[in-house]
């Protein structure tokens, strides 16, 4: 990054001194880490990643071109918040309130800017395509659901089929189909599509954007032959030596590595689903979305989804399968250690809107913490 740009970062977080963009260091202050409650720190570390992290990425997309600062949030009523926030609504915990009230304002304030997308009509032909693909439809409950791989999208295909009769309940045995028996707003016509974006209830779930590559990197290279046969063999082929022209590659034994080095040199627009960037995937800046739920509060958030859209009462959101492998702290700590800093430094950018929109810690990866 240019030393200009650079200082604009620096001086531009207002955050405490000695926190740097460049080494993608969530900063929490002393006065956070004393306070009992598991909801403000994050939401004061929230804050930097948005002024560091969000402001990286734009400047390296030159986004700041002709941007304004948005205005104030709040009116000096701040002080207040979190009592607003309690009587809000008493079905929904006051975390998951602050969370979506963060989220709001954040996409709110991002998204306003001039050179983000306002709709689907402003984005590019390819980057509405995606997104209309990712788009599913249920009219029996007049809701838009646009899924991310990797974030429960399996069992909320599942709850679609049983919400429209095509499923006789969530328990179902069989192997999920992912496209029969669905509506995805790609199907249907633009004033279709125009109806349905301003009428119908909108909603997506988001995930730790590392939490989620890692899950993908397992599954797909660990246990599914078809990807590692065309992605698998090809990672091994570009990134590691003597094997550029090895025709006999099985592409079951990628290195996580080997993997991010992959996407670093992906187009984000045009990666594999899997891991491509959550942003890119739902365009939050194009989309209003009426909740957006998070894994790490999947049953919560499900619950109350399913309860905004009308879903009989006994439904409820299924179980994750019994042969899946969660992605533990530990587990995620471990594989990101593994990867040269550098590497990693040079990933971040690629998710930084999935990690600054939705509200996610940057990883600590530094030396000293992961020798512990």
């Amino acid at each position: 990054m240019p030393a200009r740009k650079q200082e604009f970062v620096k001086k531009g977080v207002g955050g405490p001194r000695g926190s740097s963009v460049i080494n993608f260091r969530p900063v929490v202050s002393a006065t956070s880490q004393r306070r009992s409650s598991a909801v403000l720190p994050s939401v004061l570390t929230f804050a930097v990643i948005v002024a560091s992290g969000g402001l990286l990425l734009m400047i390296e997309k030159g986004m700041l071109n002709n941007m304004e600062t948005p205005p104030p949030r709040g009116n000096g009523k701040n002080a207040n918040y979190l009592q607003q926030v309690r009587h809000h609504d008493s079905t929904v915990d006051v975390e998951s309130q602050i969370l979506q009230e963060i989220r709001n304002r954040t996409i709110r304030s991002m998204c306003g800017q001039k050179n983000m997308p306002h709709n689907v009509w402003s984005l590019s032909a390819f980057q509405r395509k995606t997104l209309l693909q990712h788009i599913l439809v249920s009219e029996e409950h007049r809701f838009l659901y646009c899924y991310v791989p990797k974030v429960a999208c399996s069992n909320w295909k599942r709850m679609l089929k049983v919400l429209s009769g095509a499923l006789p309940g969530v328990d179902a045995k069989g192997k999920m189909d992912h496209r029969a028996d669905l509506l995805f707003l790609s199907d249907l016509q633009p004033e279709q599509i125009r109806h349905r974006l301003r009428h119908y209830y909108k909603f997506m779930f988001v995930r730790d954007p590392m939490a989620r590559l890692l899950s993908a990197y397992r599954n797909k290279f660990g246990e599914i032959e078809s990807y590692q046969k065309k992605y698998g063999a090809e990672i091994v082929r570009r990134y590691r030596k003597g094997h550029a022209k090895d025709t006999n590659i099985a592409g079951d034994d990628v290195t996580f590595t080997e993997f991010v080095r992959y996407l670093l040199d992906e187009d984000s627009d045009r990666m594999n689903e899997h891991w491509m960037p959550m942003y890119n995937l739902c365009q939050p800046c194009a989309v209003t979305y009426d909740f957006i739920g998070s894994y790490e509060r999947l049953e919560a958030d499900a619950a109350h989804v399913l309860e905004k859209v009308g879903a009989a009462p006994h439904l409820q959101f299924p179980e994750r399968q019994s042969w899946y492998k969660p992605v533990t702290k530990e587990t995620l700590h471990y594989y990101l250690c593994s990867v040269p800093q550098k590497l990693l430094r040079e990933l971040l950018p690629k998710y930084i809107l999935d990690f600054s929109l939705f509200g996610y810690s940057l990883p600590n990866t530094t030396a000293e913490h992961c020798r512990h």
